[in-house]
């Protein structure tokens, strides 16, 4: 088999499977060898795991660092040793809370803070990942991180079920964020379901299942790819002439348009195909990643 088409893949992961065995999965639905995710989903949740496939890959970061969006669903009154369905589950305090106290925390918890990432979570510590350790009941320090969070609405709440939106910054833990609603609310809670709707300019419901992929064969499959500069449309766009675009492809520095910011650029040619991505400092034009010549932008 080919090496296998370029482009961007956005895939509903069902529950109950790594993100690594959707990518297996995907790559076998559009024939490809070379493939890589955005930013993991743990086996319990589902939702748009957007995937690349050769030279996407990439550009891959610019998804991994965008902001991501979700629908999760909470139990209160009861806590989990892993913070979601995975873990004992363990009995909390009695929820004496209404509607007024959960908007008040929901509210306080927006803006920037930090968390600390849980045990189970794949952050490496020393070259190992924080859920092998976990596996061997081995705890160890974790600094916190610098989060944001851009919005938190409830959706529905009746019992001991909260369902909310989050609209957060990469390196957030929706698992944490729902044991720090349940330390405030004085009665615990744990994760029950988690669903991601949204990244970087992407929705859930512009994907397709594994599943579904697998069924529409290759040529149907590929189709659904998205052209590679979709992962650097946020970036501010430079067309280049036909001798500058053969200047950075091969190395050279550009003098850099008195007007442009210092920063990333997304970099195309007179045909309009993607280049790459250059970086403008000192009054300087430097390529910072390109595609290899004659792969589609």
């Amino acid at each position: 088999m080919a090496s296998g088409p370029d482009g961007v893949l956005l895939v509903d992961k069902p529950s109950g499977i790594t993100s690594t065995r959707a990518l297996a999965l995907a790559k076998r639905a559009v024939g490809s060898l070379k493939g890589g995710h955005t930013g993991t989903l743990d086996p319990f949740a589902t939702g748009l795991l957007p995937l690349v496939f050769g030279e996407a890959t990439k550009f891959s970061r610019f998804l991994i660092e965008a902001d991501k969006s979700y629908r999760a669903t909470l139990q209160l009154g009861s806590v989990s040793t892993t913070g979601d369905t995975e873990g004992e589950i363990l009995a909390g305090s009695p929820l004496v809370s209404g509607l007024p106290e959960i908007e008040t925390v929901l509210r306080e918890l927006m803006g920037f803070s930090t968390q600390i990432p849980p045990m189970h979570s794949a952050v490496r510590i020393q070259g190992q990942r924080l859920y092998d350790l976990a596996r061997q009941g081995i705890e160890v320090v974790r600094e916190p991180r610098a989060i944001r969070i851009d919005s938190l609405e409830m959706l529905e709440f009746s019992g001991e079920k909260l369902v909310i939106s989050v609209k957060c910054s990469k390196g957030t833990y929706v698992r944490t964020l729902a044991e720090t609603i349940g330390e405030r609310l004085g009665c615990g809670a744990y994760l029950r379901e988690l669903r991601r709707t949204a990244t970087g300019g992407f929705t859930v419901e512009e994907s397709a299942t594994p599943e579904a992929l697998a069924e529409m064969g290759i040529e149907a499959a590929r189709s659904r790819l998205l052209p590679v500069d979709v992962l650097v449309r946020a970036l501010p766009r430079t067309d280049l002439g036909e001798r500058e675009a053969w200047s950075i492809r091969n190395g050279q520095v550009l003098q850099a348009d008195p007007g442009w910011p210092e920063g990333e650029r997304a970099l195309y040619d007179p045909a309009g195909d993607l280049v790459g991505v250059g970086r403008v400092a000192e009054g300087r034009l430097t390529a910072a990643r390109l595609l290899a010549t004659g792969a589609p932008g």
